[in-house]
């Protein structure tokens, strides 16, 4: 229960503070939208055109050089390989000649570099794909609307010609080599062709099928067909080996990743590593478009990352190499064992047929030849018949279009977002404003910090009694502030009274004047001292001159009696400060001083000494010396705590009775936390704002007289 009451305590504070720094929040409020406001109205507008594209993986795989290749998987990164592709500057450089945005983009009388206009268009991209499907979209930002759709355009188009020409340089350059193989291969034909028909015409040998297995020349075993026919699949296998291995060994590391996929060889360490190669040299070239130098740390640290992925990929070049040797000799010494037993099946043969032996042999060799010369067409012609059947790898679906509004910046989400940025911007500086305020707020603030009770609250803008009309709410406060006084004297006659304060300004000679009011009004027999020589104002309350006073008595120049000046409300009577001659500073502390407070507390009820700030005159620590109570008036949110600290010390080191505080001056419209001492305003109704009487001005001879206000 007590930790509920706490929160919501808690809670409470939260919102006096807001509440108290409304207006600075709402300044606040005002300030961050009005500039959000003006930053919006002066930023450029930006449009935005997107085209939608679709992209393909290539799945028709490397090509083949006999029977189907491998099976091609879909890459799951294929997409956000596509959007750093786009962001190269193999795409971008295209876009910016064809466009010129050289000269778009250049400021009149300058021309910017190739590097600074790539970084503004990359920075001016956006690509993202459309999910589950095959479609991305490659958008522009440009201040022109037609020129952010051309970019947009532009860069479709590029990018859709570079991946149809890099298809086809992959797929060329493999049917350029099977072209090659073809041709090497006719010629080996033809030569064997001509030799089998010289040695038949040299010995007379009769063949009705030349170019067929003749069953009339020979007897040729069913093991020497199967023989034969595994030599003549191995040749063919290592006449591709031969052939890979020729293309590898042609082959820069940069060139390595498509070559791979021509040759149908999936290696996970390239697919790894070649990407993450190109994106850092596109790194370093976009920092150095930003105008890095070369020795620049993080140039460097690039440079760094480009040899360590160079020597990755070369390293596994090499070990690609190594393995396709490797897998060359265990072909070549597969096809050297089937050569071997091939040559044995023929050993046999030649020896059942010794008189065409040599012609055999020729014959066969020829039609192997010829087989593979048939393989070789077939595959050279079912390549070239795939590139002419194939599907574009991009697609544009959607063009872009010139935007007829900006597209930035958008003025609502950033006014909004000022908002609510100035809002909290407001309340964090209200609490910190407020948690460098180390004045009085609370009555729990003067009960912890000077350990002594608050005998009344006063609201501010209060009136002076004695010039109000007829009842008014804020008498209640000082019939408090009595009866207070009353319960926390010392001793029974205690009768004689000082209210102080620690600087100007914080309301005392208005409370006392009250004060005294409202005691007369109670039927005590009151007495007002202005012992506030320098700067006199208890004399404007009462609209009495001050030209003889209180300074006479002290200078032996009247008694009391002759100084005590009777007022028109009953029961109250007033001495003047009186006129302070400039050599008599501090005449207050004198004998004669005592002997009036002691003669004035015999003949009247109360006593109320009116005195200057204490700790910047001495004339405070005297009164607060000679008389029975001291009672501290403290103005709500004016001074920080420690001065206070200092005035409560000030009238303890000078053996004062210090009571209590009067809290003064309390905004009871902000500060929630005092509404409940003014309930009694219910008693009286709405409260009448009474008019301010001016005093009219006395014949003094000092230069200035203070308002009440400073007091």
């Amino acid at each position: 229960m007590n930790d509920t009451a706490e929160v919501k305590l808690h809670f409470l504070d939260y919102w006096r503070v807001i509440k108290l720094r409304m207006g600075l929040i709402l300044l606040t409020l005002f300030l961050v939208v009005v500039t959000a406001g003006v930053t919006v109205y002066f930023l450029p507008r930006e449009y935005f055109s997107k085209v939608t594209l679709e992209v393909k993986q290539d799945n028709s795989g490397p090509v083949e050089t006999f029977g189907t290749g491998m099976q091609r998987t879909y890459d799951p990164q294929f997409v956000a390989t596509q959007f750093q592709i786009l962001q190269k500057t193999e795409v971008l450089y295209p876009v910016i000649d064809r466009l010129d945005l050289i000269k778009e983009f250049s400021p009149p009388g300058m021309k910017l570099s190739l590097q600074e206009v790539y970084g503004r268009l990359r920075n001016s991209m956006v690509t993202q794909d459309i999910r589950n499907t095959g479609m991305i979209e490659i958008g522009a930002y440009d201040t022109d609307p037609q020129r952010a759709a051309n970019i947009a355009n532009t860069i479709a188009v590029v990018y859709q010609e570079r991946r149809r020409v890099d298809l086809e340089m992959n797929t060329t350059m493999g049917l350029e080599q099977l072209q090659d193989d073809v041709e090497q291969q006719r010629k080996m034909v033809e030569k064997l062709s001509a030799d089998a028909m010289k040695i038949r015409a040299r010995d007379g040998i009769v063949d009705p099928d030349p170019d067929k297995d003749n069953s009339q020349l020979g007897h040729t075993t069913g093991t020497m067909i199967t023989v034969q026919t595994q030599e003549s699949e191995e040749e063919i296998r290592v006449v591709e080996l031969e052939r890979q291995l020729e293309l590898i060994n042609n082959l820069r590391p940069d060139e390595l990743q498509d070559a791979l996929k021509t040759l149908g060889i999936d290696d996970a360490v390239v697919a790894r590593n070649l990407p993450l190669y190109q994106d850092t040299i596109a790194e370093k070239a976009r920092l150095t478009s930003l105008g890095l130098g070369l020795n620049h740390p993080r140039i460097k640290a690039l440079e760094a990352q480009m040899a360590t992925y160079s020597k990755i990929l070369a390293d596994q070049l090499n070990t690609i190499r190594t393995t396709q040797a490797t897998r060359l000799r265990y072909e070549k010494d597969k096809l050297s064992h089937l050569q071997q037993m091939a040559s044995d099946s023929r050993a046999t043969e030649i020896a059942e047929k010794s008189q065409m032996g040599e012609y055999l042999d020729a014959k066969n060799k020829y039609i192997r030849a010829q087989r593979v010369l048939e393989s070789l067409e077939v595959s050279f012609a079912t390549q070239k018949l795939k590139i002419t059947m194939k599907e574009p790898t991009a697609r544009i679906w959607e063009k872009a279009e010139k935007s007829d509004r900006p597209a930035k910046p958008r003025v609502a989400w950033i006014m909004l977002g000022a908002g609510f940025s100035g809002l909290v911007i407001g309340i964090v500086l209200a609490f910190f404003i407020e948690y460098l305020d180390t004045s009085v707020k609370t009555l729990d603030d003067v009960e912890r910090y000077l350990q002594i009770p608050v005998l009344a609250v006063i609201h501010n803008n209060v009136s002076i009694l004695m010039k109000a009309v007829g009842e008014t709410a804020d008498a209640e406060a000082y019939r408090i502030l009595r009866a207070a006084i009353e319960f926390n004297k010392p001793y029974r006659d205690a009768n004689t009274f000082t209210l102080i304060s620690g600087g100007p300004g914080e309301g005392k000679s208005t409370t006392i004047n009250n004060l005294a009011y409202t005691c007369a009004r109670g039927g005590y027999n009151v007495l007002v001292v202005d012992a506030d020589l320098r700067r006199a104002t208890q004399h404007l309350y009462f609209e009495v001159d001050n030209s003889f006073g209180l300074t006479d008595y002290l200078l032996g120049k009247a008694e009391v009696d002759d100084i005590v000046t009777t007022t028109k409300i009953d029961n109250l009577s007033f001495i003047p400060a009186g006129q302070l001659p400039g050599e008599s500073v501090g005449i207050l502390n004198s004998q004669r001083m005592t002997d009036l407070i002691a003669k004035v507390k015999s003949q009247y009820d109360l006593v109320f000494f009116d005195s200057p700030p204490i700790l910047g005159v001495s004339d405070g620590s005297v009164l607060a010396s000679e008389v029975d109570i001291t009672i501290m008036v403290v103005q709500h949110r004016r001074f920080p705590r420690a001065m206070l600290q200092r005035v409560k010390q000030a009238v303890l080191n000078v053996g004062g009775r210090l009571v209590g505080v009067v809290l003064n001056n309390v905004d009871a419209k902000h500060d929630d936390g005092y509404s409940y001492y003014y309930n009694y305003n219910e008693y009286y109704g709405p409260r009448r704002t009474t008019p301010k009487i001016e005093a009219p001005a006395p014949q003094l001879t000092r230069p200035r007289e203070a308002s009440r206000e400073e007091y």
